[in-house]
């Protein structure tokens, strides 16, 4: 528990010291007396409780401009109220001017005095909250929160230090999964819009005919159902982030928007008629090859080239196997505390198995697998037995099946031969599929894709002869 927050009440006059110090224990402080500022500072070098000083302006020896002097440039960090005589308000203002917080006239209201008080604490708590909410942010969505300690993902690290300050517009590419949001937030939470608005939208989720005027907004009338004025994310992103994913999913005639847009930085809400500015930086990320994309003709080149000023990859899991274990534990650790309950640790066993399986669906994929985990284990350590039932199928493991054959085995597959990634990602997906009856959104979900991904793979299949409807 937070110790109470503490005053320091500094005046050479005894009388007007005790009234004021017995005035603020009575609104519940914890209060300390010196009559002689450099005995205060002497205190406040062995003692980081005190939160507010209230010291006469007028003293023998170090005065209250001196002691805010003092206190300022040895980075004490505390708030300051000055009481002052009348003829020395000048002083006073002045001394706020410099950094003073606030102060009284003499003689010193004493119900005045316990309401500064209060309001100065109470601002200062505040303020604290604010700054660990903010560090709470920074762990979560800041690069603390992107686990990973490869060569690659160092690489992406260095070059996110490098762009974050930057004002350039950012286009990530990775696979479905693999953190580009996360990506994202982590950027506009190092740069230097990081108090404002960060926002998100996903441009493959929403209706085309929806999402244009979910980007910039509408006037009231301006379509059947526009029953008010709607603020855009353009606006709503001003002075801030936007995040756009799957930005290969905008149609032809949103593109030409959007770049008119990036060129200009100016909107018009559909139905309006007015021209507003905005600022803000542009963060967009996709999982499709956007130089195939804009030779079969659906991505604007010039778009293009006016998105990826910078471009930041993503690399799936499936070529940095060295962070599974570790991004595997990061969220077994989260998984078992949010259930209330003491963590266990994957045997070796188990740990080579998860990084041998191919995880199509990346670490969204691995997340929830160990959230699954988490769910259904009783055991003491997770052994090969406990991992998901989709992954053990595609490893060919069946229960507390054998620990799986060294790399070098597994790499000359065996008798039958080795096996393609995307025989392995066939294999998970035809498998998951069979185990959920053919349900197909449950089968995404299981394998934490997307579902028109699933219905593009299982096209793929059935034109191979490996899947029937």
């Amino acid at each position: 528990m937070a110790a109470d927050p503490q005053v320091l009440v500094i005046d050479d006059e005894t009388g007007s010291r005790e009234s004021m110090a017995i005035a603020i224990e009575k609104a519940g402080y914890v209060v300390r007396t010196f009559d002689d500022a450099r005995k205060a500072l002497e205190y406040l070098e062995e003692n980081s409780s005190p939160q507010l000083a209230i010291c006469d302006l007028r003293m023998p020896g170090l005065d209250g401009l001196g002691f805010l002097s003092e206190i300022r440039s040895r980075g004490l960090d505390l708030s300051l109220l000055l009481v002052t005589g009348f003829g020395s308000i000048e002083s006073a203002v002045e001394a706020m001017r410099v950094g003073a917080d606030d102060y009284l006239t003499k003689p010193v209201d004493l119900y005045e005095l316990r309401q500064r008080v209060t309001t100065h604490l109470e601002k200062r708590q505040l303020q604290q909250k604010v700054a660990e909410l903010s560090s709470q942010l920074d762990k979560r969505f800041g690069f603390e929160s992107i686990v990973g300690r490869s060569a690659a993902m160092e690489a992406l690290f260095d070059q996110m230090k490098l762009v974050a300050p930057t004002r350039s517009s950012v286009l990530i590419v990775g696979e479905s999964g693999t953190g580009k949001e996360l990506v994202a937030n982590a950027i506009h939470r190092a740069s230097p819009r990081r108090e404002e608005r960060f926002l998100a939208i996903n441009c493959g989720a929403i209706p085309s005919d929806i999402l244009e005027s979910e980007l910039f907004g509408h006037e009231r009338g301006s379509f059947t159902g526009a029953i008010g004025r709607k603020i855009g994310k353009f606006e709503l992103a001003h002075r801030g982030t936007l995040f756009l994913d799957e930005i290969s999913e905008l149609y032809p005639e949103l593109q030409v928007k959007l770049l008119r847009v990036l060129e200009d930085r100016r909107i018009m809400r559909v139905g309006g008629s007015e021209l507003l500015e905005v600022d803000f930086r542009l963060v967009a990320a996709t999982n499709k090859d956007l130089d195939r994309e804009i030779a079969e003709g659906r991505f604007r080149e010039d778009l293009y080239y006016r998105l990826k000023v910078v471009t930041l990859r993503i690399p799936p899991l499936r070529e940095r196997r060295e962070d599974i274990p570790l991004i595997a534990e990061h969220y077994l650790r989260q998984f078992f505390k949010e259930h209330g309950r003491e963590f266990r640790r994957p045997t070796a066993e188990a740990v080579a198995l998860l990084q041998e399986y191919p995880w199509p669906g990346n670490v969204r994929e691995l997340k929830n697998a160990m959230e699954s985990i988490v769910v259904f284990h009783r055991g003491d350590a997770i052994e090969p037995a406990d991992l998901p039932a989709e992954i053990r199928a595609v490893l060919g493991i069946e229960g507390r099946a054998a620990p799986p054959a060294p790399p070098a085995a597994v790499a000359s597959g065996g008798a039958s031969g080795p096996r393609t990634m995307a025989e392995i990602e066939r294999d998970a997906i035809l498998s998951t599929l069979e185990r959920t009856g053919g349900r197909r959104v449950e089968a995404a979900r299981l394998l934490d894709i997307g579902l028109r991904t699933l219905q593009r793979k299982l096209k793929e299949y059935k034109d191979q002869g490996f899947f029937e409807e």
